[in-house]
């Protein structure tokens, strides 16, 4: 606000928290959903000792034209658990404790104007080594303040009453961790049983019925929250309520906003946004699906700094972190099957379960919940009481195919990757037209070396996603899978890529499976195949775009195949 950025005003957020019943709020979005601004958003509205900078700050925005009841009256309290190392027990606790200890010390420091002896508290709390007891000195300290301020009120001088706004930043940072190195028995010391987070949320729980005022907490998953169970039970769950889906996140009209007063050119970005990175929904009766916002700025900032007008590397490449959590997530073998359904599907009916226990993660709508809440599958449509879920745009599927294609190397060991001869498989296809050369390639490297296992899923949509995981390793092409036409979904539609305009051909690859024994059925495969190609070139999204070729491409058990 003070240094000329674009800024994308979500304040009126702070109007309707602030008028919820329950104080204590929690609530979750997936990573680079613009959290910790908010937080900062926040902190900087209802920091007492930031009253002087209100118009400067918030003037421009919606709720510095009608400004709550409560601003600038809390002393400020931000914890963030991101840091919290998980080795084991003893390290652990230690690092907990001195995260609280730290943000408390910093709190008296920051507020030792109000707390006459907020240098006495600081090295209190430095003696000893428990976070929860340096959490308790800060309530004890606002209790004892407020004594204070009703003794003197006694006497004729006016003193308001100071509380404490609780902010929380990634809540269950050290819990996922926790998870994904399968360290349960630490997480239950630690979370379900007498441990310090537990006694730190307990003490947060009595801390709201005297000095705590307001409570915000924030993370990417509910699973912690219900573990804490009796520990903690007092905050109000809004991820999911109608009116908070477009609280973080970007809105189609707000990056339409943010090119225009950022100088990106919408008539020169030559990628389909709302593709890559457009399609969250958080509440089925919501209008408006978001964009992930951080991938949006990072494309923004590609443009504007390279000077270009798309940016080279169109998908972030912290979605590495998207795939590390996902395939520590499928340790077992349920859940590996209930994702590949997934991504052959490309969609799944579920409830979303607003809490669950870590034990509970591993049944099916426990753990597609989780993938929910992570930013992996969002909501498509209501469906008889449940959910459609989908994935939310491409740079989400390179995720999941990514994953696809290591499982499958890591099922069937003798399933290896040449990329140079798969590079030149898909030149030929760019290039020369001709997909005789990657079919090929994947039938003798991937399809004919896949495991038992693996043949027992062998179907058309089994091998498209395949087919996706080896063509996703190329950057020749913008890879799709049910891409829409008018009349259908085509099984692959190769789109050239934006930085490689000199690419000649773009595929859309029809694909049919037979087992052995019913290879008599080839020519009505052929037909069925060749009738669908027709009428998807037709459909306006393929009419006309130059140099289109087609391909029916029809797999006979593992080892034979015919293409059309």
């Amino acid at each position: 606000m003070t240094e000329n950025f674009a800024y994308v005003d979500k304040t009126r957020f702070i109007e309707m928290l602030e008028k919820e019943a329950n104080r204590s709020q929690f609530f979750i979005r997936p990573r680079k959903f613009g959290k910790s601004l908010f937080l900062s958003m926040l902190s900087h509205y209802y920091d007492m000792l930031r009253a002087k900078r209100f118009q400067e700050l918030f003037g421009s925005l919606y709720i510095g034209k009608i400004p709550t009841p409560r601003k600038n009256s809390y002393a400020v309290l931000e914890f963030d658990f991101s840091g919290v190392k998980t080795t084991n027990p003893d390290i652990f606790i230690k690092s907990f404790d001195l995260i609280v200890q730290k943000t408390v010390c910093d709190f008296f420091e920051k507020y030792q104007a109000v707390f006459p002896r907020a240098m006495e508290k600081i090295a209190e709390i430095s003696r000893n080594n428990e976070g929860v007891i340096s959490l308790r000195t800060a309530i004890a300290a606002v209790n004892n303040l407020n004594n204070l301020n009703i003794e003197n009120d006694d006497n004729g001088t006016k003193k308001s009453k100071v509380e404490i706004f609780v902010i929380i930043d990634e809540y269950d940072h050290f819990a996922n961790d926790l998870i994904a190195m399968d360290v349960d028995d630490v997480y239950k010391k630690m979370i379900q049983a007498n441990g310090v987070v537990r006694d730190f949320y307990e003490t947060l729980k009595i801390g709201a019925k005297m000095a705590i005022g307001r409570i915000f907490i924030t993370g990417i998953s509910p699973v912690m929250l219900d573990d804490l169970t009796s520990g903690f039970n007092i905050a109000d769950n809004l991820t999911t309520d109608l009116e908070y889906n477009e609280m973080m996140g970007f809105t189609q009209e707000e990056v339409d906003a943010l090119m225009s007063e950022t100088g990106v050119e919408p008539a020169k970005i030559d990628i389909d946004m709302p593709l890559y990175y457009n399609g969250y929904l958080f509440n089925g009766d919501a209008e408006n699906r978001l964009y992930n916002s951080n991938m949006v700025l990072y494309f923004f900032n590609r443009i504007l700094k390279n000077k270009k007008t798309t940016a080279e590397n169109i998908i972030d490449t912290n979605l590495k972190t998207d795939y590390g959590r996902l395939q520590q997530l499928v340790r077992n073998e349920k859940n590996r099957e209930t994702l590949i359904e997934i991504i052959k599907e490309g969609c799944v009916v579920s409830d979303i379960i607003k809490e669950f226990p870590m034990e509970m993660m591993y049944s099916d709508e426990y753990f597609i919940s989780l993938l929910f809440y992570m930013g992996l599958l969002t909501i498509k449509e209501k469906h008889w009481g449940k959910y459609r879920l989908q994935v939310p745009n491409y740079s989400i599927s390179t995720v999941f195919w990514e994953y696809l294609d290591r499982l499958s190397r890591e099922s069937s060991p003798d399933m290896t990757i040449d990329t140079k001869k798969l590079d030149d498989a898909i030149r030929n296809m760019a290039m020369k037209g001709d997909v005789h050369t990657f079919i090929e390639y994947i039938s003798q490297n991937a399809f004919s070396k896949l495991s038992n296992n693996d043949l027992k899923r062998f179907d058309e949509k089994y091998i498209k996603i395949l087919l996706l995981a080896y063509l996703f390793q190329s950057k020749m092409y913008v890879t799709m899978s049910e891409f829409e036409t008018s009349d259908g979904y085509t099984d692959i539609f190769l789109q050239r890529s934006p930085h490689l305009p000199e690419v000649k051909y773009e595929w859309v690859l029809e694909l049919k499976y037979l087992k052995v024994e019913d290879e008599k059925y080839l020519p009505k495969a052929k037909k069925e195949a060749e009738e669908q190609l027709q009428r998807y070139i037709q459909a306006y999204r393929l009419t006309g775009r130059p140099n289109l070729k087609t391909a029916i491409v029809v797999f006979i058990g593992k080892s034979k195949y015919e293409i059309f």
